[in-house]
């Protein structure tokens, strides 16, 4: 067990380093640099039984302070209200297309086919894809060309602030930020040419047209349950440069509602990050065990007391940094840390068991994992 517990501190020593350095020189979208032009800017949202969400959203677009975009919104095949709220905004704004999607075809995951359909329909020669659930500032369009201006990008992303409300949210959704903030230092997305140093967040991802169609676009990711990540490493090997920021006071959302959609959302998604390999999927689950549970137990056991007591002060405060710089719930984040890494953990077992049965449900779809192995 001291071996484990000095294991802890080595991981823990590096995990704290990244936050640091991300919490001091991580590009921010909030900072953004001039616009050089002002390019036609699509905006595209896929749409599936978001009609407690929708309305905001395309609201939020309407009052950028950017004059130069059109909205495209499809309706995925709802069952309840999300088509009447697209058409009536698009009856009333300018600016907003409706668009009816077709039936899924098979080979395709529902979003990647909604965004491929709606590439189609956008005439911008920048695209910028985002999710219902997404609630912009006025100035996330701006500041988002700013960047691809001044770092000649042809893909941005921006990991959204995410808004918590109920324990499940608070313990979990700060935790997976801290995969990125704390496991990524984000320039390194930017000046490295390895594709395994790239990230994106489907909620904010943006690409040059050029970019977009040099890849694929969403074509080429059809089959992919986590095809954010996906579309950035395709970006990566394709020599097109690529930055991934933190959208901390730009844009924001709430990605889950309750605790069953927290571990069914995240239960799609977890061991996805590792492209679906088990072996890289354990030693992630057994590293972060290591590192943010063990020492909260070992902590009682007085051989152990010393080391034990130094890793929680350094997850403590890589919590307190995450916290403060990303506007985490600070007391859930700092006080309940390992009970949020081991409730996640406890998810990311649910999502490989899930992906070795081969199938996941969400939205009312049944997602077929087997393409993706």
């Amino acid at each position: 067990m001291f071996i484990y517990l000095l294991i802890s501190i080595v991981l823990l020593t590096i995990l704290l380093a990244v936050t640091l350095f991300n919490a001091l020189t991580a590009p921010m979208l909030k900072k953004s640099p001039s616009l050089q032009t002002r390019p036609r800017v699509s905006v595209l949202i896929p749409a599936r039984n978001e009609e407690t969400n929708i309305g905001a959203c395309i609201e939020g677009f309407l009052a950028q302070d950017y004059d130069n975009f059109e909205i495209h919104v499809l309706n995925d095949q709802s069952t309840d209200r999300t088509g009447t709220i697209i058409e009536k905004f698009g009856e009333q704004y300018r600016e907003v297309q409706a668009i009816h999607g077709k039936p899924l075809p098979e080979g395709w995951q529902g979003k990647n086919w909604a965004c491929h359909q709606l590439s189609q329909h956008a005439n911008g020669e920048i695209l910028i894809f985002t999710d219902a659930d997404n609630r912009p500032a006025p100035n996330a369009i701006t500041n988002t060309i700013g960047y691809m201006q001044k770092l000649e990008l042809g893909l941005l992303s921006a990991f959204p602030e995410k808004v918590t409300v109920t324990l499940s949210e608070k313990l979990v959704v700060p935790v997976v930020d801290m995969f990125v903030y704390a496991g990524l230092p984000l320039w390194l997305t930017y000046f490295s040419r390895f594709p395994s140093l790239a990230a994106a967040s489907g909620l904010w991802i943006v690409f040059t047209r050029e970019a977009y169609q040099h890849i694929g676009g969403h074509q080429a990711v059809s089959n992919q349950v986590v095809e954010d990540v996906e579309l950035s490493r395709l970006a990566k090997k394709s020599g097109i440069r690529i930055l991934t920021s933190a959208g901390t006071r730009v844009v924001s959302c709430r990605m889950y509602h309750s605790f069953g959609e927290v571990w069914n959302g995240f239960s799609k998604n977890l061991f996805g990050l590792v492209r679906y390999k088990t072996l890289p999927f354990f030693i992630l689950t057994l590293s972060l065990w290591t590192m943010c549970v063990l020492p909260y137990i070992t902590v009682w056991f007085a051989p152990l007391m010393e080391l034990s007591i130094v890793a929680i002060v350094m997850n403590t405060a890589m919590r307190m940094v995450l916290a403060l710089k990303y506007r985490h719930p600070f007391w859930t984040s700092v006080i309940l840390h390992p009970f949020g890494v081991l409730l996640t953990l406890l998810i990311g077992i649910n999502s490989l068991f899930q992906v070795k049965r081969g199938r996941l449900q969400w939205k009312g779809r049944e997602i077929d994992m087997q393409v993706n192995k």
